[in-house]
């Protein structure tokens, strides 16, 4: 006879996709009949089948255009942007209290940390999350196998306690209303999970790029602190990211302030040239590596971007 599982079903088989239906438990989306079922390649919805699953959308800080700027004139190897992922990398795997952990990437856009969390976390059901299709649909094609999901995370889908790791590499500033953004998150992480925030630092240098990537704020570390605190997590770790590189982004930022009451394809201009500059240079790689290996021991007081970890107390209720 074959095996059978706890409820007198079939056995599900460890990596199966099946399994990884069973663990997530994806949301139904509106106008469905029944939970979704991942099939390893895309979803069967009603016995249809779908790439992407899509859930209700607001009001969001981010569009296709902005994506396609990143991926034209960054790429994947952008010296902040790839510190970034290996720091995000590097405090999920000092984090995570399990090896087959559920772990969701929110605003994954282009797909390259979905690429790095593949790679690193072989055993864990992973999950890719937007709030733009048209980044997805291009995922589903060359990540054919991780899920993607495009929701609101001021409307998410997700039931309490589904995840025991989320990321969100610089959301929060795309995101009106970050606390109750911040309190979604809560919701859907288990007790004892973590979550990796990054955000752009310094509101003083708020200026056309901020703008033109349609941020709302750029933040302060303090305040930061307080709205996590406020949401009801625990900070694990905080620093910032690209401190030896500041001084120099701070000069940069002033000079585009000027550019506020240009022209838009004036400002765009400036935006590709900001993102563009120096974007692989081996000198800077360098310097992120160096930066990375002395924050073991050492706390960054400024930067570029503000890094937190966070968890949610195992002993506290939503």
């Amino acid at each position: 006879m074959g095996k059978t599982d706890s409820v007198g079903g079939p056995a599900l088989e460890q990596g199966s996709p099946q399994l990884m239906s069973s663990r997530i438990g994806f949301p139904v989306p509106t106008g469905c009949s029944a939970p979704p079922v991942w099939t390893g390649s895309g979803f069967l919805i009603d016995e249809k089948p779908c790439s992407i699953l899509s859930y209700e959308i607001g009001s969001v800080g981010w569009n296709n255009e902005l994506t396609e700027v990143h991926e034209e004139v960054a790429g994947d190897d952008h010296y902040i942007d790839r510190a970034s992922r290996e720091h995000a990398a590097a405090q999920l795997r000092r984090g995570l209290e399990r090896p087959d952990a559920r772990i969701m990437d929110i605003g994954c856009s282009s797909g390259f940390f979905l690429r790095l969390l593949r790679e690193r976390f072989p055993g864990c059901d992973i999950v890719g999350a937007d709030c733009v299709r048209g980044p997805l649909e291009r995922l589903s094609e060359s990540l054919p196998d991780v899920p993607l999901l495009q929701f609101d995370l001021l409307k998410c889908p997700w039931a309490d306690e589904s995840f025991d790791a989320l990321t969100l590499l610089n959301v929060l500033e795309h995101v009106e209303d970050d606390l109750s953004a911040m309190r979604q998150v809560y919701r859907i992480l288990k007790p004892g999970g973590i979550a990796v925030i990054e955000v752009p630092a310094g509101p003083d240098l708020y200026d056309v790029y901020d703008r033109q990537l349609l941020h709302y704020r750029r933040y302060r570390m303090v305040d930061l602190l307080k709205l996590l605190e406020a949401a009801g997590f625990e900070v694990v770790e905080r620093s910032h990211l690209g401190f030896f590189l500041f001084p120099a982004f701070w000069m940069v930022k002033k000079r585009n302030g000027k550019y506020l009451t240009a022209s838009p394809d004036v400002q765009r201009a400036v935006v590709r040239r900001s993102i563009s500059s120096h974007s692989s240079s081996a000198i800077m790689h360098a310097i992120m590596r160096w930066e990375s290996k002395l924050r073991e021991f050492l706390y960054y007081p400024f930067g570029i971007r503000c890094l937190v970890t966070c968890r949610r107390p195992a002993w506290k209720s939503a």
